[in-house]
């Protein structure tokens, strides 16, 4: 249920904070005084898409902010609720960017739509276009007839069956072309292993040639290195040695000079353990043309291999494991079409089963439902009117192999049409609000979550005895479900148990919305003023007064 609503920089709204209650909440004011602007604005609170025109001119940002008392578990995961509450937040930036808060954590828009089917239902003119969709007439259907586990088995199994379909048609398509190379990969495979290239091997066999390119002048430098650093009588370590002798002599006078031959004694020692790897170094060292002709002849074959198959080693690598995979496949791919077409086989008979079980579920609640949307179009001023919900056979997909479609007759001896061809809005907007008469108590069953009903105008084309039908419908309605409606019509004014008046005025050179909720004396001005215009007469009171008494029995 929704407890608040509060809208900042919104179209002509500066700021409203608007109380909701239980029951049924009816907001009316002037045209154009802005009362569709609170649907617009819950709408975006529940992911509808945000444009750069809904700020308000002159302001850094729009702001819809809404507080709803959930029940029950239904919510995803990492929303959190405190004290039972759950707390939403949209903003709308200049360039048209938003960004939605659930819980006070940020959220995406996606994820408002997917909150807004346990929170709140939305009617407006546009959505009754949307019955046109055989696809929306299922969905209703479907929530009619509490069907939800049936349909997601059906998805999951259809997913599954198409996935698995699709990987056997491919593997069928290809497998004559996978052939046709398994000879070229064989051979490639077995070229690279014959060489067998290992990670890195190119770059040491590189330097390794490049010093034996270079022994002889590697020699002689690197030897007489070793001759100036200690093997000359005048060598660097002759020399170190001499130095610390004639300190240590000096330091028998002065102690302190000592400090001298400590800082000297590390350079000692990395003369001497330098002299120790030059001389190593050169004992290693010697011409060997055999194993330069070798380094030789492997670099050119690695350089072969990378000119075909890769710029590097790695690349060359990862090439023969692919290959390899390749032909495995090849050599498995009967094995797996054997499998693959058992399992199509499986969930074609587990889908069909799965699909007939959903329909037959469909058609049951197709009877059900036609009759009690009869009914309430009987109770809404249209007693002739003829429903049928027709469940044909289609092709298989996600939501089962049926095509659902609404046909109705509105009036006595005309032929059954689709709703699209239904000519009067007033008629359109009253069978509208008996499907969602009808409907919404199920879903309410089914999801467990008390639900939020929106309904802008509803009331559009519809007047006299009608009005008044619809008016107790919404009533009705109200009983299981908080109902937010915006009307025109005083007749359906008079059946609200929270009234809200909408009015637009000019204050400080600017445009403002403001929203207040009536009590019973104002509630009566209200209604004498739609039902009399600008000049609220006394008669026009009195007659207020007696909607108001009529709608309470």
């Amino acid at each position: 249920m929704l407890l608040e609503l509060t809208v900042e920089n919104y179209a002509v709204v500066e700021k409203v904070r608007v109380r909701f209650h239980r029951g049924l909440n009816l907001l009316t004011g002037e045209t154009g005084s802005g009362k569709s602007i609170v649907v617009d604005a819950l709408a975006l609170l529940l992911g509808g898409r945000a444009s750069a025109e809904m700020v308000r001119s002159g302001a850094e940002r729009a702001r819809i902010a809404g507080i709803f008392e959930v029940e029950g578990s239904a919510l995803p995961e990492g929303v959190d609720l405190e004290d039972g509450e759950l707390i939403l937040e949209r903003e709308i930036l200049p360039n048209g960017k938003s960004r939605a808060f659930a819980g006070g954590r940020p959220v995406t828009a996606a994820l408002l739509k997917e909150l807004a089917r346990s929170l709140a239902d939305i009617h407006g003119q546009h959505d009754q276009q949307q019955l046109f969709s055989q696809a929306v007439q299922r969905e209703m259907l479907d929530g009619f007839a509490g069907a939800g586990d049936q349909l997601a088995q059906v998805a999951s199994l259809y997913n599954r069956w198409n996935a698995a379909a699709k990987e056997l048609d491919d593997l069928e398509r290809t497998t004559q072309e996978k052939l046709r190379q398994a000879d070229l990969w064989t051979f490639q495979r077995n070229e690279i292993e014959n060489i067998n290239p290992q990670p890195g091997e190119d770059l040491h066999l590189e330097s390794e040639r490049q010093v034996l390119r270079n022994v002889v002048r590697l020699q002689e430098t690197s030897s007489a290195a070793y001759t100036v650093l200690y093997e000359d009588p005048q060598s660097v370590a002759a020399q170190l040695h001499t130095v610390v002798k004639r300190l240590d002599e000096l330091a028998r006078i002065d102690d302190s000079i000592r400090e001298v031959i400590t800082a000297l004694t590390p350079a000692n020692i990395a003369v001497d353990e330098a002299a120790h790897w030059l001389g190593h170094y050169l004992g290693k060292l010697e011409a060997d043309p055999a194993r330069l002709e070798e380094i030789e002849t492997r670099l050119a074959a690695l350089e072969k291999l990378r000119r075909k198959y890769g710029a590097t080693l790695d690349d060359v690598i990862a090439f023969r494991e692919e290959v390899a995979r390749n032909l495995t496949a090849v050599e498995t791919s009967g094995e797996r079409r054997s499998a693959l077409q058992k399992e199509v086989t499986d969930l074609t008979a587990a889908y069909e089963a799965a699909a007939a079980k959903l329909s037959a579920l469909r058609r049951d609640a197709a009877l059900r439902l036609a009759k009690a949307v009869e009914s309430e179009l009987a109770a809404l001023a249209m007693e002739r009117t003829r429903v049928v919900i027709q469940v044909l056979p289609a092709g298989w997909s996600a939501a089962g192999a049926d095509a659902v479609e609404f046909l109705i007759s509105p009036n006595l001896g005309e032929e059954l049409k689709p709703l699209e061809k239904i000519a009067s809005g007033g008629e359109l907007s009253r069978v509208a609000l008996a499907l969602k008469t009808c409907i919404a108590p199920a879903r309410f069953e089914s999801d467990m979550i008390p639900r939020t009903l929106v309904f802008d105008e509803v009331d559009a084309g519809v007047g006299g005895s009608a009005a008044e039908a619809v008016g107790r419908r919404l009533k009705k309605l109200a009983t299981s479900a908080q109902v937010l409606c915006v009307t025109h019509l005083a007749q359906i004014a008079g059946f609200a148990e929270h009234h809200y008046y909408v009015e637009k005025h000019a204050e400080r050179g600017r445009t403002i919305t403001t929203i207040e909720e009536l009590d019973a004396k104002a509630r009566t001005r209200e209604i004498g003023r739609m039902l009399s215009g600008e000049r609220v007469t006394p008669e026009a009171l009195r007659h207020a007064e007696q909607l108001i008494k009529h709608a309470a029995k």
